[in-house]
This record gives structure tokens, C-alpha cells and sequence, in this order.
């Protein structure tokens, strides 16, 4: 009895060691997708971006964006800026001309056209206006700006709320739609006086 009981033992206790391997073996499906999105081969992620555009040598446009991720499909490739980007637009001289910042930004390479969300401020440094809008829409081919969004623009002397805005990316040939109203600046300093 004794041999039975030793051989039954030797026998168990490599089939428990090895059902105690296989059940630890089990991955979590929330595991496998998290690691999956790391190592993904057809998004790449950069940090601490700086893009910049020139035409015949002459700088035209730099862009900024804390993250950039590019995603690297070759029919349809694309930049987003999740931590949102600044640019800056440049004149013959050299000069900044506008700037533009939002939250997000999303680049469609192919069809050269940049959308910007959230809290989006592009600003005429030549000519001091400000637009505000929540979406903006940058034609680069076109070298266009517009929305259909609220927008609200101030300058020197007025500031106008309007639904759809479009003009060039220098802020020129500026076209509101359908303008809400328009307020003098003057007129605001009388009535707080």
C-alpha cells in the first residue's frame, strides 16, 4: 500500500502544479486591447511637435502641437493635434501676419485641409482683429478660412457676432453670413462711463 499511496502522490502533484500554470495563464481581453493600441504599427505618436511650411524658401506657416499623433493609412493619411496646436502664418518680409490656436486639430493630408475645435482664437496681428468660434475650417490649397459656427470678431473699433464667417488665411476679405450684431467700441466706453 505504501508503493500506491507514493506514486499516487508523485502523480498529483505535477497535475495540480500544472493546473495552477494554466489558469494563470489567462490574459484579460481589456489587457490585450490596451497593449494592442501601444504597439499599433499604423498610428505613429510624436511629442513636442514643430511643422514648419515654406514656399521658393520663404517660411510661410509653423505649427506647434504638444502631441501629434499620424495616422499612416495610405488612403486616407492624417495628423490630430489631441493636446491642441498653435500656428503661426508668415509674411513676404517674414513678419507674423496671424496666428491661430484651438484644443484639437485635425489635418486631412490628402485633401490639404486642417480642422480646429475648441476654444479656437485666430488673430490678425497686421490688422489687431480677433475671431472666436468653436470650429474653424483651414482650406491650405485654397489658403481660405471658414466656419459655420457663432463667431465673434473684434477689432479696434466694433465688435461683430455673426453664424458663418470666411476669409483668407491673412484675415482679409473677411465675409460674414448672417451677422447677429455689431457693437461700437466707443459706444461700450460711453456706457460704462
Amino acid at each position: 500500500m505504501e508503493i500506491k499511496n507514493r506514486s499516487v502522490r508523485v502523480f498529483v502533484f505535477p497535475f495540480f502544479i500544472g493546473l495552477i500554470c494554466l489558469s494563470a495563464c489567462e490574459n484579460d481581453p481589456a489587457d490585450i486591447e490596451a497593449l494592442a493600441k501601444k504597439f499599433r504599427t499604423d498610428i505613429e505618436t510624436a511629442k513636442g511637435v514643430e511643422i514648419l511650411y515654406s514656399d521658393s524658401a520663404q517660411l510661410k506657416v509653423r505649427i506647434e502641437g504638444e502631441t501629434m499623433l499620424t495616422y499612416l493609412d495610405k488612403s486616407n493619411p492624417k495628423q490630430e493635434f489631441v493636446d491642441g496646436m498653435f500656428v503661426e502664418f508668415f509674411g513676404p518680409n517674414g513678419e507674423i501676419t496671424s496666428t491661430l490656436s484651438s484644443k484639437y486639430a485635425l489635418r486631412m493630408e490628402q485633401r490639404r485641409e486642417m480642422i480646429v475645435r475648441d476654444s479656437v482664437i485666430w488673430q490678425s496681428e497686421e490688422q489687431g482683429k480677433k475671431l472666436e468660434t468653436e470650429e474653424l475650417i483651414w482650406d491650405e490649397k485654397d489658403q481660405k478660412i471658414y466656419t459655420n459656427k457663432f463667431v465673434v470678431i473684434t477689432s479696434p473699433d466694433e465688435i461683430i457676432y455673426g453664424h458663418g464667417f470666411e476669409a483668407d488665411q491673412s484675415f482679409e476679405n473677411v465675409k460674414i453670413k448672417a451677422i447677429d450684431g455689431r457693437v461700437k467700441v466707443d459706444d461700450i466706453g460711453k456706457e460704462l462711463e
